[in-house]
């Protein structure tokens, strides 16, 4: 199993299609012209040449999630308790690993990826929205710091609540 950054964007819709996801009107192009122009980044998982996992990542502040979309109050309020106001970081805000191949370590072994071409890249600070039970285990396992208090409807309006996790990675 390798993970590289980005990839043909028909086969990744194909991808997504086996996953259910991003179905609704628009979501697919919105997307795609957010990985076009920079403003999020994408790295997947391959197996045997095959999609079987992914990630999206995107530069941000503590004030805008990207340049032009801020924060909400309470976001805000989070973020800037980790790291103080108008910090940059890299956020990790989808990772997503196909059924059948989880309980395999790929988690830990993505996030020894991440951190590390993080760091490569300049990053030094990484926040990550979980709500799947794995995901925030292995981010407490790893030492993660941990804040609670977002509470949209959750991912795909499935009403579940965030656990926000932050790392300052070493030097």
């Amino acid at each position: 199993m390798e993970f590289v950054e980005g990839c043909d964007f028909d086969e990744f819709r194909r991808y997504l299609a086996r996953l259910r996801q991003y179905t609704k009107e628009g979501e697919q192009e919105r997307l795609k012209q957010n990985l076009e122009s920079g403003r999020s980044h994408l790295i997947v998982f391959r197996e045997n040449s095959k999609i079987i996992g992914h990630a999206v990542w995107n530069e941000s502040t503590t004030e805008e999630h990207s340049k032009g979309s801020p924060r909400d109050k309470i976001d805000r309020q989070i973020l800037r308790g980790f790291m103080g106001k108008g910090k940059g970081f890299v956020e990790l805000h989808e990772l997503w690993l196909i059924t059948r191949h989880r309980g395999r370590g790929y988690g830990k072994r993505f996030f020894d990826f991440f951190e590390s071409y993080m760091q490569k890249k300049g990053y030094n600070e990484i926040v990550y929205y979980a709500f799947n039970p794995a995901a925030v285990g292995l981010c407490r396992k790893r030492g993660y710091r941990e804040a609670y208090g977002v509470k949209e409807a959750g991912p795909y309006g499935r009403g579940v609540t965030d656990h926000v996790f932050y790392i300052k990675l070493k030097k």
